[in-house]
């Protein structure tokens, strides 16, 4: 026991283990140039343990410990150090409180990383939404008129079969694309037959693509499926999140505006059709999406606003003005968002992300829109309360010294 007590309050352990933190930075920070943020995010520092890397564009074989094993080692050391090390005197009120400073800290982040959610709502002024949407998780989502299934997006691998207990058919993955590309198949310019026969790839061309590596960049996943019941197979179909998305539907539209304002709508209402399957009498429609928090309440896009410089085309302002409606609370107001100016309801806060609005959306033909970005984040004050801490500590304990130095002083 004296051993195990040793090992965890030792102060080597403090400085093998942040060796290894500034390693695995700096790991980690180069392999983003590889596998995008998100990717490194969750291959080094959200894991126990990191087997292999991917740097300059190779495979390096390596073995080091995760972001996850080193703050709880971390944690684990400072907490045995206080009750078996530390001094719990007068004198050492400011070394004991900077040091519960720093576990605020390391807890906070824990939490953070546990707890936290990044969302973003996407919507057209006059358009009113009840959900966010996740930026990097995905599901495939079937509705009936009684019930909705979604399928998370990791449990969709190439050759599995998934029997959902709420579903009267087996879903057969047949290719799955953590990003693809889409093409309208024009009928001039049509090169080969359809991925399928059935629902949107008759319209669309899907075709894997790399995974992006940029935060302004984002996946969208497509998969090819089978759906297959007791008295035969429905056929292949195409469930993608070009077709589920809001906000890459969005894009699309502007990308085909170009085509006339008449055109884009047509290939937009192509895109979107729902897809129907009839088993037993019931109708299912399904189609792949970001995955969604529901929330208690709506909120309406009633202006999008977009300001620039007199004379230039520099970006002043970008403002979206919206209203809560919470039929749970009574209550309905209106609210404007804008640049460093967030609103924060029931739970969530609300920043304005990006916009597609102003003189050159008006005359182009397209719709005035805004997208939100919401971050739920329980912890957001632990890292404002531990740095407060660390510094009253330090503070307080420069005091003693000073004190004592003065004193000293007058005596001599």
């Amino acid at each position: 026991m004296t051993k195990i007590v040793n090992f965890f309050t030792s102060l080597k352990l403090t400085v093998v283990l942040l060796a290894f933190a500034i390693i695995l930075v700096f790991v980690g920070t180069l392999a983003q140039a590889d596998e995008g943020l998100y990717g490194a995010q969750s291959h080094y520092f959200k894991q126990w343990i990191v087997i292999g890397a991917q740097l300059f564009g190779h495979k390096v074989p390596l073995v080091l410990p995760g972001g996850y094993l080193i703050g709880v080692l971390l944690l684990v050391n400072l907490v045995s150090s206080h009750i078996y090390r530390f001094e719990c005197t007068f004198k050492k009120t400011g070394i004991q409180l900077a040091h519960a400073g720093v576990i605020v800290l390391l807890v906070g982040q824990l939490s953070t990383d546990l707890l936290s959610r990044e969302l973003t709502m996407s919507f057209t002024e006059g358009e009113t939404r009840n959900h966010s949407d996740s930026a990097t998780e995905y599901e495939l989502v079937f509705q009936s008129p009684t019930e909705v299934t979604a399928i998370a997006e990791k449990l969709l691998k190439p050759d599995t079969k998934l029997q959902i207990t709420s579903l009267p058919f087996t879903i057969h993955v047949k290719q799955h694309w953590h990003n693809s590309d889409m093409v309208f198949r024009a009928p001039m310019m049509q090169t080969g037959p359809p991925l399928t026969t059935n629902g949107i790839a008759v319209h669309f061309n899907f075709t894997k693509a790399e995974d992006v590596k940029t935060m302004d960049e984002r996946n969208v996943p497509t998969v090819l499926v089978e759906f297959l019941t007791p008295a035969g197979s429905l056929g292949d179909w195409v469930a993608s999140d070009w077709a589920g998305d809001s906000g890459v539907v969005l894009n699309v539209r502007n990308q085909y505006t170009q085509m006339g304002a008449a055109m884009a709508q047509k290939i937009v209402s192509d895109l979107v059709a729902p897809q129907n399957l009839e088993v037993g009498g019931t109708n299912y429609t399904f189609t792949m999406r970001p995955a969604r928090v529901i929330h208690p309440f709506t909120l309406t896009l009633l202006k999008a606003t977009h300001t620039v410089y007199p004379g230039t085309d520099i970006p002043k302002d970008f403002r979206s003005r919206v209203r809560i409606d919470n039929a749970q609370a009574g209550e309905q107001r209106e609210v404007e968002i804008s640049m460093n100016h967030p609103l924060r309801y029931g739970g969530y806060t609300y920043y304005q992300y990006q916009m597609d609005a102003g003189q050159m959306v008006e005359q182009a033909g397209r719709k005035p829109s805004s997208t939100l970005q919401v971050v739920r984040n329980p912890g957001w004050l632990t890292p404002y309360i531990g740095c407060a801490m660390v510094g009253a500590g330090l503070v307080i304990q420069f005091m003693f010294h000073l004190v004592g130095f003065v004193a000293k002083q007058k005596k001599k």
